[in-house]
């Protein structure tokens, strides 16, 4: 009986130990409070969220399905040690899912490839480009500003945002650069995979900021600072920097960290700003055969024209409390003519989403379905996932 009795108490440790594994257990519940099904936004989840020292053994896992989720280690402030973990939970419309916070070697973590991606461009002067699945970046930095200042030929003098028109899911950065420098081919030749015939010049392409003094429009020059945060499959983010540049007697001091996420039409740029309390985002009008359109209350401006064979649509979004109003600015100076978002700036920054829509790469095929989309975008920017981390006890 001795021995009976002591089995029966050591299967209840062991049922009770296994209990108590259980309750042990890291949750987060992710709750979507729209109508509308969500798939590509991305949660952020740090070391003291999680209770955890180290990211790098994190895995992330579906309590409904039991899979685990592609994750992304970021290390913000690249000390070398991992700060945030990222994943894309899919929850539909009106539901919460919960997932379970799991130890995992890195070869149980599943793999995804690296479709968010960005660098600096050094054998193209000094580019830095970016871009995922859906659409592709750049921007200029101070060698291109100084050959155009000393009048070398190749140079650019612009702190706007060029768009590059791609029509593939695959990374296309490297490949068209190469394509351009050391080929007889060019990136501004449409060979099956998209092209860049997207003119910027001075003005403010896909989303450079401007301070508007009076009636009159002031840009900085070319960044000055750059460093890459991180690349993978579900995000790509890099810090800038521009030298302190004048508006009208005001000084104004400028850094932004700009992310792009996997499935996103628009790149995120979180702006620090000292010296001004409202900006101007921008997008470049062209030739002015477009159209400029908006919606104040949730937050947008958008431009749809015609472009080469086929037609783009623009725009500028930002969080309904951010957003004062738009207009359309017209000019005769070349390349000054701008849909412009008036934004406020607080505690010395702000946030907004720049973006593109190519009809020929197939995402949107009208004027119509690129506001429909807009409209969703600003849907779910203002109506964040509610994100609730529940720690082990």
């Amino acid at each position: 009986m001795k021995t009976i009795r002591l089995f029966i108490f050591s299967l209840s440790l062991v049922v009770l130990a296994s209990c108590s594994e259980k309750e042990k257990v890291t949750s987060v519940v992710v709750k979507n409070t729209l109508d509308i099904d969500r798939s590509i936004e991305t949660i952020a989840l740090n070391k003291s969220e999680l209770g955890v020292e180290d990211l790098t053994t994190v895995g992330i896992k579906d309590v409904k399905t039991g899979e685990l989720q592609v994750t992304q280690l970021v290390d913000n402030d690249g000390d070398g040690t991992m700060d945030d973990v990222l994943f894309q939970p899919k929850v539909m419309a009106n539901t919460e899912n919960t997932y379970e916070i799991v130890k995992v070697t890195e070869a149980e973590k599943p793999t995804a490839e690296e479709l968010c991606y960005s660098r600096f461009v050094p054998e193209r002067t000094d580019d830095y480009a970016w871009e995922n699945d859906r659409v592709a970046f750049r921007v200029y930095g101070p060698t291109a500003q100084k050959m155009i200042e000393d009048n070398v030929p190749g140079g650019t003098l612009s702190s706007g945002v060029d768009a590059w028109l791609k029509r593939v899911e695959y990374p296309i950065i490297n490949k068209w650069y190469k394509k351009d420098l050391e080929t007889e081919g060019s990136y501004h030749v449409d060979t099956g995979e998209g092209l860049d015939n997207f003119h910027v010049g001075v003005s403010r392409g896909v989303g450079g900021i401007a301070a508007k003094i009076d009636s009159t429009y002031y840009y900085s020059k070319n960044y000055t600072k750059w460093r890459t945060i991180t690349t993978g499959p579900i995000r790509t983010s890099f810090y800038l920097e521009v030298a302190t540049w004048n508006a009208a007697g005001k000084s104004i001091k400028e850094s932004k960290v700009i992310s792009l996420d996997l499935g996103n039409n628009f790149s995120k740029f979180t702006v620090s700003l000292e010296g001004i309390d409202t900006v101007s985002v921008g997008l470049t009008l062209h030739e002015k055969d477009g159209v400029v359109t908006g919606n104040t209350d949730n937050g947008w401006v958008s431009y749809w024209e015609p472009h080469g064979d086929s037609e783009i649509g623009t725009a500028i979004v930002a969080p309904k409390n951010t957003f004062l109003g738009y207009e359309k600015y017209d000019t005769d100076l070349i390349d000054e003519s701008n849909a412009y978002a008036e934004l406020k700036v607080t505690n010395n920054e702000v946030v907004y989403y720049s973006g593109f829509g190519w009809k020929k790469s197939g995402q949107f095929k009208t004027k119509q379905e690129w506001e429909s989309y807009l409209n969703t975008f600003a849907k779910q920017i203002n109506t964040p996932l509610e994100v609730e981390v529940q720690l082990a006890k």
